[in-house]
């Protein structure tokens, strides 16, 4: 049996055989080949390995418990921190340090992104994550929120009131915007107490470097009120979308999240093999009553809009609280981006003033060019008469011994009554104040 096996089946060929370890070892040098240009960057001097290894990589953040104040220093990477507060990517490249973008307070459903000047944090209902840095304003922000994590808050009476009168994300929130705000406007005042002096002295003596000064301080001026102006567009902005402020209430969804699930868990005790209740007798009949059903949905539609109306009534009482702590540091932001529109009118005003100065110098030597060049053309009647009378031809006035003083004396007067006409004519046609 085996031999006619062998006899029906094809003979192997060396060939075949070669051939196809000639493919097999063409292929794994192929894999190997893949496996090294893999290795190597795509293109010679851009290592995009190492650029996706750095966006990637571990970054150092604050971490403060909303219960204890406890803070601690975590490495942790963009997609735990993506994960663990639900948040997407480009919210955290609002974060990212090494790109610069305008201030920003973003609304989610499990965090609050912030984006305010040096405090760049995530607030969520349970924690704060701030990103670590030198800054001190980073620690006085670490330093404040657990002083007043520390402190319970108290009422308008002296008395403690409940521990969620101010939620921990308001807090939060209310320490980033006091940072900013003092941040933006310890750099006002010290801008105004650069300018006035040297506005002053500019006014008084114009000089190129008085000129170049204000100039680099003007521009210090438009950068600084940008950012301000930012900040106010941005609590401003939440002021009036009663939406995001009920967004950012986080303690409260926190509250809706459990109350619900606790609410389906005494809905749904644990239930057998077959869907139903272990203590719950079995009903002969197999589906409950038409009236039954009806009342069941009528109950469970009144439960419904009874927790939408609360709740919408909590948001509304919520939204009142926010509006108010950002009103608060609105009208701060306000009188910094007043302060600084002060001071850009002040450089606008010394502007226009020294500029009154330049064309008053200017009309000045404007008429001076006139008187001069009017008292050169009557000097130039004397050369006219020179000319005339050196010319070699004979006169008989020549011969006369005081005719020298007579044409220098009628020369003179012609000069001075055509002169006095000039300046007649321009006080006539008021070319210039005489």
């Amino acid at each position: 049996m085996a031999e006619d096996r062998d006899r029906l089946l094809p003979a192997k060929s060396s060939t075949s055989s070669a051939a196809i370890k000639g493919r097999q070892s063409s292929v794994a040098a192929t894999s190997a080949g893949s496996a090294a240009a893999g290795r190597r960057p795509l293109f010679h001097g851009m290592d995009f390995l190492g650029l996706k290894k750095r966006g990637q990589g571990l970054r150092s953040w604050i971490r403060v418990d909303a219960a204890t104040g406890s803070s601690q220093v975590m490495e942790v990477d963009k997609f735990t921190m993506m994960r663990r507060c639900d948040l997407p990517a480009r919210d955290l490249r609002l974060l990212d340090p090494l790109f610069v973008y305008p201030s920003s307070i973003l609304g989610r459903e499990k965090a609050i992104v912030v984006n305010l000047e040096q405090i760049r944090c995530i607030i969520t209902a349970d924690e704060v994550f701030l990103l670590n840095s030198l800054d001190s304003y980073v620690l006085q922000y670490v330093v404040e929120l657990q002083r007043r994590l520390a402190v319970p808050p108290v009422d308008a009476f002296g008395g403690a009131t409940s521990p969620d009168y101010l939620p921990f994300e308001f807090r939060a929130l209310e320490v980033a915007l006091e940072a900013a705000c003092t941040f933006l406007d310890g750099q006002a005042a010290e801008l105004e107490i650069e300018a006035y002096p040297l506005l002053d002295e500019l006014t008084s003596k114009i000089s190129t470097l008085n000129l170049e000064r204000v100039r680099r301080l003007k521009s210090r001026l438009v950068a600084l009120t940008r950012r301000v102006q930012k900040v106010r567009d941005e609590i401003e902005q939440l002021m009036d979308d009663d939406g995001d402020m009920a967004e950012m209430y986080l303690t409260e969804k926190k509250r809706r999240m459990e109350a619900s699930f606790y609410s389906e868990l005494s809905h749904h005790p644990f239930s057998g093999g077959a869907g139903q209740s272990v203590s719950a007798p079995v009903s002969p009949v197999s589906s409950p009553p038409e009236s039954r059903r009806l009342e069941k949905t009528l109950s469970m539609a009144r439960s419904r809009q009874e927790s939408v109306k609360s709740s919408e009534s909590n948001d509304e009482e919520h939204i009142v609280e926010l509006e108010m702590l950002l009103e608060a540091y609105f009208v701060v932001i306000d009188s910094t981006l007043n302060k600084l529109t002060s001071l850009k009118e002040y450089i606008d005003d010394t502007e226009d003033f020294i500029n009154i100065q330049l064309d008053n110098v200017r009309n000045q030597l404007i008429q001076f060019e006139l008187l001069l060049t009017t008292a050169t053309f009557v000097v130039a009647i004397f050369g006219v008469v020179a000319g005339v009378f050196g010319m070699n031809f004979p006169i008989k006035f020549f011969d006369e011994p005081g005719a020298f003083e007579w044409v220098l004396i009628t020369t003179t007067i012609c000069g001075v009554v055509i002169f006095c006409a000039f300046l007649w004519f321009f006080k006539y046609r008021r070319l210039m104040p005489l």
